[in-house]
This record gives structure tokens, sequence and C-alpha cells, in this order.
């Protein structure tokens, strides 16, 4: 079990839960948003520091709001890395690193990329192909029925 899910994943867990939880209710920064989610932790092997990722759907398109947002979780991150020491129990709390999580936009990017593909496709090749099988089908059917006359006779 220690080897398939070691404790830097089971302590980047816990500390994705507690600070969830402490950013909704502790910060009291005007520049975070109420609607930001902890997204995901990555922790270091020695668990001394952590890169906390954030995301929020109000600021998605705001860059400026999602720069300030992240600006104002680190300035709190020693508080809240105070806070998560008097909640874990932790020998060293890791210290605290805010990013902004990109893959929400990247998914979206790339599900409209996909999207869009997939109309260009289907309209180009699709009016040919219905064609050519519609020609296909008439040629087959007129085929066997000529042959099965000039048998019959």
């Amino acid at each position: 079990m220690a080897k398939d899910y070691p404790r830097s994943y089971r302590v980047a867990d816990q500390i994705q839960r507690e600070l969830a939880v402490l950013i909704r209710s502790e910060v009291r920064d005007p520049r975070v948003p109420p609607t930001i989610t902890v997204a995901g932790v990555e922790l270091s092997k020695d668990l001394s520091s952590a890169k906390v990722f954030v995301s929020t759907f109000d600021l998605d398109s705001d860059t400026e709001a999602r720069e300030a947002a992240i600006a104002g979780l680190n300035k709190a991150a020693g508080f809240l890395r105070r806070q998560l020491g008097s909640k874990m129990r932790l020998r060293i709390v890791p210290t605290l690193n805010f990013r902004y999580d990109v893959v929400q936009e990247n998914a979206a990017r790339i599900t409209t990329l996909i999207n869009d593909a997939v109309l260009t496709n289907t309209t180009s090749e699709d009016d040919g192909l219905d064609d050519q099988a519609s020609d296909d089908m008439t040629a087959a059917t007129d085929t066997p029925s000529a042959s099965t006359g000039s048998q019959g006779s």
C-alpha cells in the first residue's frame, strides 16, 4: 500500500482539503474571489514545499484579476501555512506557492478545436460520400436484378 500511494500524495491530498476550507473561511483579501477552488497540490518529496494550483470560473478570461487573486493568495501564504500547522500533525509544514491551474482552459480550448475540426470534416466529406454512396447503391441494385433476370430465362 505504501509504495502504491506514497506519503507525499496523502499529505498533499490533506493539504488540498484543508486549504480549500481555510481559503473559503479565513482569507479576507478582496482580491481573492469566494469561488476559488484548490484544484491540486504538488508536494516535494521531502515535504518542504508545495505548489498549490487554484482555479475559478469567474476569472478565466480576466488575466489581471486572476493574477491579483494569485498575488493575494501568495501574500496570505504565511497565514495559511500557520493555520495548516495548527490543523495538521506535521513536523515541517511546507511553504506554499500558489499558481493558477490552466488545465480547464486548455481542456476547453482543445474541445473547441476538436469540435471545429469535426464540423469542417463532416460537412466537406459527407456531401461527397452521400452522393457516391447513393450512386453505388443504385448500381448495386441494378446489377443483381439484371443478372437474376438473365438466369431465370
